[in-house]
């Protein structure tokens, strides 16, 4: 037997009520998974942190990839600095990153990076909304390494298929590694590693679809319960009926290095 509508409203509820500000994903815990890609961003970016001197994480979120990082590292850099554009998020990022000598910058995401050239020996992000490759390869010392795991082309697309119907091939390939490997070449970058997967997600009830398209906003834009009410209640019905409802994320590694020393 399903879950009643009664239900159908609580969850819904409770899916709008959880805060969206930061990365930290624990409260999908039991109600939606995962996999992770084989390469383990997070302890490999500690390890790329203990040998740099100066340290740039972009669109840091609420700076909890980072922070792990940083406790992880064996030594922090000298300096690290971190940029995000979403007030929230700065205001969490700062408080959790201060303690470790962290300087967050508001900075929004298609802004010029406020650094100056060569800045930086080592930038790094974890799944950046668009790798702005000029302003990258600008605040990269000479020898200096871009290091980063993003998001790839019609990740999670069963999802915003669900609620926009099929997209055309441009929105379907957009963040393609190829198109991201010309843009880091362009901007006179070498690529040095390039790795993608792509990996099962569940999402097991109707509160955890809420709250990640309320949290990953660019997946359906303008996403409101409001406007897609009947699509979801259709679709707890699906889950309460068949199971949970099965997406597919697709991820990159790139590591890139400007030429130099």
């Amino acid at each position: 037997m399903g879950k009643d509508s009664g239900s159908f409203e609580e969850l819904v509820a409770e899916g709008v009520a959880v805060p969206t500000e930061g990365w930290d994903f624990s409260w999908f815990e039991g109600r939606a998974t995962e996999a992770r890609p084989s390469w383990g961003y997070a302890v490999s970016l500690a390890d790329r942190l203990a040998a740099a001197t100066a340290a740039l994480d972009l669109q840091t979120g609420g700076g909890e990839v980072l922070d792990f990082a940083l406790g992880r590292a064996p030594k922090a850099p000298p300096l690290t600095v971190a940029t995000e554009g979403w007030p929230p998020n700065v205001a969490k990022a700062t408080a959790l990153l201060a303690p470790r000598g962290v300087a967050v910058v508001a900075s929004p995401e298609d802004a010029p990076l406020p650094f100056a050239d060569g800045a930086f020996d080592l930038v790094t992000s974890r799944h950046p909304v668009r790798a702005h490759w000029p302003e990258i390869s600008r605040v990269l010392r000479p020898g200096g390494t871009y290091f980063a795991q993003h998001v790839g082309p019609h990740s999670v697309f069963e999802l915003v298929e669900y609620f926009l119907g099929p997209q055309p091939d441009e929105v379907r390939d957009g963040r393609h590694p190829d198109g991201e490997r010309a843009g880091a070449e362009a901007a006179g970058l070498e690529i040095v590693d390039l790795r993608a997967e792509e990996l099962r997600m569940e999402f097991h009830d109707i509160a955890a679809v809420v709250h990640f398209l309320r949290k990953v906003v660019w997946m359906v834009p303008g996403f409101t319960v409001e406007a897609y009410r009947p699509q979801l209640r259709a679709l707890h019905e699906r889950i309460e009926s068949e199971g949970p409802f099965v997406a597919h994320s697709t991820r990159h590694l790139f590591e890139a290095r400007k030429p130099g020393v």
